[in-house]
């Protein structure tokens, strides 16, 4: 059995009137540069989750004043959050339910150029191959062994909150975007009136 994930989060609500009331509050939105473009919060930083282990030790430094951690759901910056504690940063915390919650609350967006979400990518990818290997198993039976091994990986990521398919698929020139500035994402971390 996992242990369960104990991230400090907070609600869209509280999270907007800490922004209100704290100009230092920053969003860092773990998504990729196409979910980040597709949809953000105005003022946040888009910090991809797979850039944060690389920079673990500089974001550690630079963090000034409070860090709202965001992602499509909360999965992902939850372990962003927790990668960042353990590195010793203290002050993260994830706003629960990610963009979703943030929009159906009603909270300001910027929007872009539409993509399609790396959830909805996972989905797309997994079940298509599911279904491929079911009707590929029909002329060559061993295809099922396919689809098996897309449910355990499915399964795994579930009992992880981890997602190697999300992962590789975060890397496509489809999900990094027109954005991804990583050093201008750090640079905003340490800015003037953000140190505590």
């Amino acid at each position: 059995m996992t242990a369960r994930n104990t991230a400090p989060a907070i609600d869209v609500v509280d999270a907007r009137a800490l922004i209100a009331n704290n100009p230092d509050t920053l969003i860092v939105d773990v998504r990729t540069p196409g979910e980040f473009e597709t949809a953000h919060v105005p003022g946040s930083i888009n910090l991809p989750l797979d850039q944060v282990d690389t920079h673990l030790g500089r974001i550690v430094e630079d963090a000034g004043g409070r860090m709202l951690l965001m992602c499509q759901s909360g999965g992902r910056a939850t372990q962003a959050c927790t990668r960042l504690a353990a590195a010793g940063l203290t002050g993260a915390t994830v706003i629960n339910g990610g963009m979703n919650a943030w929009i159906a609350a009603g909270g300001p967006v910027e929007r872009g150029r539409q993509r399609w979400g790396l959830e909805r990518q996972v989905r797309l990818v997994a079940g298509g191959i599911v279904l491929l290997s079911i009707v590929i198993s029909s002329w060559l039976p061993e295809a099922r062994f396919v689809a098996g091994f897309i449910g355990a990986g499915l399964t795994f990521a579930a009992l992880t909150n981890t997602c190697a398919m999300g992962m590789l698929l975060a890397r496509l020139p489809y999900n990094r975007g027109s954005g991804g500035d990583v050093d201008a994402a750090l640079a905003r971390l340490n800015a003037p009136g953000r140190r505590a």
